[in-house]
């Protein structure tokens, strides 16, 4: 997959200044695309990205804000298509977890999950949306979790934002199918970012017990099937969710 090539394709990622977000900027990068790389706070992080792209003979610049507030995410998109007078690939990374069980979570826990991982996706995509129409073609990768499939205990926000996403990228590829937009959805398992990280050691046991595969996923194996959706070769595939998690609810 590393031959891919998207040369002349201009990219929004959302959330990019670390873990999957930053993999897939760079991998983007990688395979020719101009990428608009978006934070929320983490500008130092979001910088390295940029610099890493940059020094690697690709083209690069920072978008801040938060997604999730309307100006912020019709300035995010305005700001790509000002640089590079297009857009063609929307990835919707941007995310945060709030975890507690039920009866501990609290309103704002419930609130602020929905607003960054459904509410900022469905901002981005809206925004985004006219110009790849008037293009007639377009890639939206929405990232939702495998959490939005299976569940999980103390999750229970998280869930439901990534469930939401599901149903908002089948709905969306459906609306706009005819206009030769793709509209699918990654669901990672358990991925080698700093969350996975700080888990206690025995935890880290247990969950790989339940993973077929016998280990945890990398970002590079998430950031391989962006560029495999914004392809060519996957030019007839839209709606999809594509789990990517070791075997782990298959």
């Amino acid at each position: 997959m590393s031959g891919i090539d998207l040369s002349g394709s201009v990219a929004l990622v959302t959330g990019a200044s670390r873990g999957i977000g930053a993999v897939i900027a760079c991998r983007l990068a990688e395979a020719g695309v101009k990428v608009g790389v978006n934070y929320l706070s983490s500008r130092e992080s979001a910088e390295k990205v940029v610099s890493t792209i940059t020094k690697a003979g690709g083209e690069a610049i920072l978008v801040a804000g938060d997604v999730a507030q309307e100006d912020v995410a019709k300035s995010a998109v305005q700001q790509v298509v000002d640089q590079w007078e297009r857009i063609d690939i929307l990835v919707n990374n941007a995310g945060i977890n709030r975890d507690r069980l039920l009866l501990r979570m609290k309103s704002e826990d419930w609130d602020e999950v929905i607003q960054v991982d459904l509410r900022g996706a469905f901002l981005c995509t809206r925004f985004v949306m006219p110009h790849l129409i008037k293009q007639r073609s377009g890639r939206i990768v929405n990232i939702s979790s495998v959490v939005g499939i299976s569940g999980n205990p103390g999750q229970a926000n998280y869930a439901a934002a990534k469930a939401g996403l599901i149903g908002f990228t089948k709905s969306v590829a459906r609306e706009v199918a005819s206009r030769n937009v793709t509209v699918n959805a990654l669901a990672p398992g358990y991925i080698t970012t700093g969350m996975v990280e700080q888990l206690p050691e025995e935890t880290k046991s247990q969950i790989l017990s339940r993973i077929p595969m016998g280990r945890f996923g990398a970002a590079e194996d998430v950031s391989e099937a962006v560029v495999f959706l914004c392809s060519k070769g996957a030019s007839y595939i839209t709606g999809e969710v594509l789990t990517i998690d070791g075997g782990l609810i298959a």
